[in-house]
């Protein structure tokens, strides 16, 4: 009964995230305390076992120092500077726009980079007349594909490398980066061909756009060095964190709170956490609690025995069923949910024997971050910027997206199928023979 009523509640609390109606958020937290309110766990057990705080605090932390150094005018400043150094060129700027987004998504979060750079990408199409939406779509794809290379790019990474102890922030940068380079490069130049019919310029506006002075945009207080030498010490801890001896989500904290005691004088930290994005940070938390229920009532279980008769505990099989699995799934459902759900299933794998999960790891992390660029709900960076596009009348409609989403999809699984195989299961099927 238990088992059947936990499946429920996940399918449903699905399907209305899915459709959108309600607040995701909302939803997700009803689904969460329906699970507690029908006794398949307790709340003790929601809250030490199953909700993710490392994660919650590391993007609450992101999300703080952003709001904080986004009053400088700093990314206003970057962003101007970009444009005026094509010259308004459409083109360039695409390029510009998908390789700038891809960088953020590496170094701060995806979710954190197109919240920035989305407002400022409005801004500069409205003022040289271009289309919005193909700079949108470069935004989302690039910060998905971006964010798959380093441990705090994407949601699902975090969560990946806050349960392998022996996964640091360089980890994720030498097996991921290399493939990531590869499906980023090839990804953007097919975008460009695919837009620039789209992409005239505007000779008036773009005259305009040179005109500005971006220094005017900073504002030269003590707030503008404090908050760029934080972010910065911040980004070299996360780099550094294997060598410090500091977890990942203590370096964010301590950069929040160093900055936040910093600035005290010109931003009321009371603002600053206004501005957090607790719709985010909530749904995350209902859905690790909807996946908690599943763990309970053993879905995840059966789920793990599962894979394991489909590929007969083979690694290769194992890692590919994985990559596919995860990078389908993830571009039907929002990726972190699903990723909570295969953390376990895939410690599971080391109770039936298999002594090396590494390419396991890997396989599920390139699935479900790259996944994600699947639909306008895949991921929550996709969700943010259609968010932001529809408040600014510019909406980015659901067929219209997975039309480009999902071939970049499959061609980024083909890509890392090969990947995969060469670099993580040839050594193991000739070293097993």
């Amino acid at each position: 009964m238990e088992t059947t009523l936990s499946i429920a509640v996940f399918v449903i609390s699905y399907l209305f995230i899915m459709t959108e109606k309600i607040n995701r958020a909302l939803v997700a937290m009803t689904g969460g305390f329906l699970m507690l309110i029908t006794g398949i766990y307790q709340w003790n057990d929601a809250f030490t076992e199953y909700i993710d705080w490392n994660t919650i605090t590391l993007l609450f932390s992101m999300m703080v120092l952003v709001s904080i150094t986004k009053k400088t005018g700093l990314f206003e400043y970057v962003a101007i500077s970009l444009a005026q150094k094509v010259k308004g060129a459409p083109g360039p700027l695409l390029l510009v726009t998908g390789t700038l987004t891809a960088i953020g998504s590496a170094l701060l979060d995806n979710v954190t980079t197109v919240l920035l750079f989305v407002p400022i990408l409005l801004t500069l199409t409205e003022r040289l007349n271009l289309p919005a939406f193909p700079y949108l779509m470069v935004v989302i794809l690039c910060a998905n594909i971006g964010g798959t290379a380093t441990l705090i790019g994407d949601p699902p990474n975090i969560m990946i490398g806050q349960s392998v102890e022996h996964f640091t922030f360089l980890s994720f940068i030498v097996h991921l980066g290399p493939v990531v380079l590869v499906i980023f490069t090839t990804t953007l130049a097919a975008l460009y061909f695919l837009f620039r019919k789209s992409l005239i310029s505007d000779g008036e506006r773009s005259k305009e756009l040179l005109e500005l002075t971006p220094t005017d945009y900073l504002k030269k207080t003590p707030m503008l060095y404090q908050s760029t030498a934080v972010l910065g010490l911040t980004i070299v801890g996360f780099l550094s964190h294997s060598f410090i001896h500091l977890e990942l989500t203590t370096v964010a904290v301590c950069g929040a709170l160093l900055l936040l005691l910093l600035t005290d004088k010109e931003v009321d930290a009371e603002k600053v956490f206004e501005e957090v994005e607790w719709v985010t940070l909530f749904f995350f938390i209902g859905l690790f609690m909807l996946v908690g229920g599943l763990e309970q009532v053993g879905v995840i279980d059966e789920l793990a025995r599962w894979m394991m008769w489909v590929t007969e505990g083979d690694l290769p099989a194992t890692a590919l069923v994985i990559l596919w699995s995860s990078g389908l799934l993830s571009g039907v459902v929002d990726n972190i949910p699903f990723v909570a759900a295969m953390i376990p299933v895939i410690e599971e794998f080391e109770s039936y024997g298999m002594a090396n999960l590494d390419p396991l790891w890997w396989s599920l992390a390139l699935g479900a971050c790259l996944g994600g660029n699947g639909t306008l709900i895949g991921a929550s960076a996709n969700v943010v910027v259609a968010g932001l596009a529809a408040s600014a009348k510019h909406p980015v409609g659901f067929l219209r997206f997975a039309l480009y989403g999902m071939p970049v999809v499959l061609f980024s699984l083909i890509v890392c199928t090969i990947y995969v195989y060469v670099r993580y299961l040839l050594p193991f099927i000739v070293a097993s023979h």
